[in-house]
Parts: C-alpha cells; sequence; structure tokens
C-alpha cells in the first residue's frame, strides 16, 4: 500500500466532531467575514504565540506581504531574504516594490546565515526576513543584534513552523513581526487557505488591519489604498479546533523525527537534519540530503513511498527573477547544492508506526545495494 508523503485526512477524523460542530456554529451564525470566530482566533493565536496581537489574512505570502506594506517598505528599498526558501518569501519584498536581496544558508542547519547577513546590507536595506526553514528556527538572537546594529526591521517567516522554540521562546514573537501560513499541510493548517500576522507592535497591528480590508476601518470609509485578505470566518472556526490539538501533532512529529534520527544515523551517504542545543523544531518537514538523490527519488516512487523536493529551483534561479535580476548560476553555490541533493520523507502526526518503519528499512536497502 502506498504511504502518503502527508496524511491530510486523518487529521479531520480524528477531530471530526468538534470540526463538524465549529462549521454548523459558524453556518447557524449568518456572519462569514470578519466576525467572532476571526476575532476569538486571533486572541487565542497571539497568546499562543506568545504576543500581544494577532491579526488574521489570507495567506502566508500576503501576511509577509502586509507586514512590509505596514512598515512602508517599497520602491527602492531592499530587503534581505535567504537564498534557500520558498520564493513565496522573495514574492513579498518583490510586491512592495523592494528588491530581495539573497543570503546564503548555513550548511548544516539550511536556515540563512547570520555571519553572511551584514556583508549583504546597504544604505537600502530596510528588513531582514528570517524563515524559520522546515519547522527549525532561525538564529534569531544573532539576526537581531545585527539589525539593531544597522536600524532595520526583523520578520520572520513562520509559515512552517507553528510551535517552534527558540531558546524556549515561541516562534511569532522573536522579531518585530511574523507571518504564518495555514495552508493545509501546514503544521496547524486550515481547510483552504489562511495566515495570519504576529507581533507586540500596536501601531504596525492597526496598520495590517487597516491594509487588509480594502484600506477601511469604516465601511465605505477607505482611509489607504488597501487589500482584499482576509481570514474568513469558517477557517477562523477550524483552526481554533486544531490549535488544541497542535502541540500535541507536534510532539507526535518529534518522535517520528527521533526514529528517524536514531535508525537512519548509520546510513553513510545520507545527511540527517542538524539541530542546535537551542532550537525546539516542530519537524513540519524531514528533510535529509544525499548526492544521489535523483536515484533515491525514483526508487522511493517505485516503492510507493511519498516523497518531495523543497525546493528543486532556488528562487535566484526561477525563470521570475533570472532575467529581472541576471542570477547566475553559481552565485549561490550552497543554495544550488541542496537543490540538487534535498529530499523530503513522509512526516505528520499521522504516520503510522509501521508506515515508519517500512520507510527506515527502504532506504537502508538503497544505500547497502540490496534493491
Amino acid at each position: 500500500m502506498k504511504i502518503p508523503f502527508l496524511d491530510l485526512k486523518s487529521p479531520y477524523l480524528e477531530l471530526k466532531a468538534e470540526l463538524d460542530a465549529a462549521y454548523q456554529r459558524v453556518m447557524d451564525s449568518g456572519w462569514y467575514i470578519l466576525g467572532r470566530e476571526v476575532e476569538t482566533f486571533e486572541q487565542e493565536f497571539a497568546d499562543y504565540c506568545e504576543t500581544q496581537y494577532a491579526i488574521g489574512v489570507g495567506n502566508g505570502l500576503e501576511a509577509l506581504h502586509l507586514i512590509l506594506r505596514a512598515m512602508d517598505i517599497g520602491e527602492g528599498d531592499e530587503v534581505i531574504v535567504p537564498a534557500n526558501t520558498y520564493i513565496a518569501t522573495w514574492l513579498a519584498a518583490s510586491y512592495t516594490g523592494a528588491i530581495p536581496v539573497p543570503v546564503e544558508p548555513n550548511p548544516n542547519t539550511y536556515n540563512i546565515d547570520p555571519d553572511r547577513i551584514e556583508i549583504a546590507i546597504t544604505s537600502k536595506t530596510k528588513a531582514i526576513i528570517a524563515v524559520h526553514l522546515y519547522g527549525q528556527p532561525a538564529d534569531m538572537d544573532a539576526i537581531n543584534l545585527i539589525a539593531k546594529k544597522h536600524g532595520i526591521k526583523v520578520i520572520e517567516d513562520a509559515a512552517q513552523a507553528h510551535g517552534a522554540l527558540y531558546k524556549g521562546r515561541r516562534v511569532g514573537c522573536l522579531g518585530d513581526a511574523a507571518g504564518f501560513s495555514f495552508y493545509p499541510g501546514k503544521n496547524l493548517g486550515a481547510f483552504g487557505d489562511g495566515g495570519a500576522v504576529t507581533t507586540n507592535d500596536r501601531q504596525l497591528a492597526d496598520k495590517i488591519c487597516l491594509l487588509r480590508n480594502y484600506g477601511s476601518r469604516i465601511k465605505y470609509h477607505n482611509e489607504v489604498k488597501g487589500f482584499n485578505s482576509r481570514l474568513d470566518e469558517l477557517q477562523a472556526a477550524f483552526l481554533r479546533v486544531k490549535l488544541t490539538k497542535l502541540d500535541e501533532w507536534n510532539q507526535r512529529r518529534k518522535q517520528l523525527a527521533q526514529s528517524y534520527l536514531t535508525q537512519l544515523a548509520e546510513v553513510i551517504d545520507l545527511k540527517l537534519p542538524y539541530v542546535p542545543a537551542w532550537a525546539d523544531p516542530v519537524w513540519h518537514l524531514f528533510v535529509v540530503t544525499h548526492p544521489h538523490r535523483d536515484r533515491l527519488k525514483t526508487y522511493l516512487d517505485s516503492a510507493e513511498i511519498g516523497n518531495l523536493i523543497h525546493y528543486p529551483i532556488p528562487p535566484h534561479l526561477a525563470d521570475a527573477y533570472l532575467a529581472k535580476q541576471d542570477q547566475q548560476i553559481g552565485k549561490y553555490p550552497i543554495s544550488e547544492s541542496l537543490a540538487d541533493q534535498i529530499i523530503s520523507i513522509p512526516m505528520g502526526p499521522h504516520l503510522h508506526q509501521a508506515d515508519l518503519q517500512n520507510i527506515i528499512e527502504k532506504i537502508r536497502v538503497f544505500e547497502y545495494g540490496i534493491i
């Protein structure tokens, strides 16, 4: 039987009664946009992230975009971004008219390398977007120290890291603001698109509330040129239910990750994730590298084991940026090497133990040539 990369049906089945009740509650209310469910979820999610404010928006990309807009970042500005990330991080900067300036990752953690940031800062730099890639926090103290020195903002891209801890603190409260995605496959996923911004800055939170709703606080009174980016009532109600299970489901992910780390440790050519002592990741993805990644992928496909590549094309080599910025192959070699070698194997709170052992066994068989 095929092992899916991620099981999206089982979370609903586990919480069916609560989710069905949430659906009925919203439908019975007759109110579907910016109502009580969104307001309550915003407070609950802010409390969870240890911040004063959370603002529900349309998706994770728009969360980052609205943060930058609210910080008045735009044409002529530069935003430092990881070279190794999903393209949405770059797009958020581009949508404002600012220029994304890539910085290579630490070769061990795959997150943006603080030691490489300062050389990328210019007089035009207005912000750093630090991505907590694959569910592991970036080194925020080092990043914040550099940002403070140069008077620039720090934004967390926490789309993959709901509940992760950095030195005992939740991601989402570690910079000036954070953007979250509630895409269905995330650790805290909706049943459709959704996102949120968290911050302790009241003025910034107020501005994002304004921008997400056509630039309007009062209907038909538009103070600025805003956007339509609102978390809807139904998704907020579902997220409220799933938020109560997030820590438990993250703990299941950690147990699975520990099994992978322990039982695949002797597989010589397989590089396993590295976790710094100060990080408590939530394992949104379990990403390994292998010098013969494509062969491994073909083998896993034939064994009906779900797998994906996160991500096969670094943003600087995507068509969307290649021509415009005249980037060349080889400019960001660490990111390019990762794109050639990374592969994600199944990870999720509903991955069965028998399937986990099957995955481990198959990878061992591949490595030692008994195929």
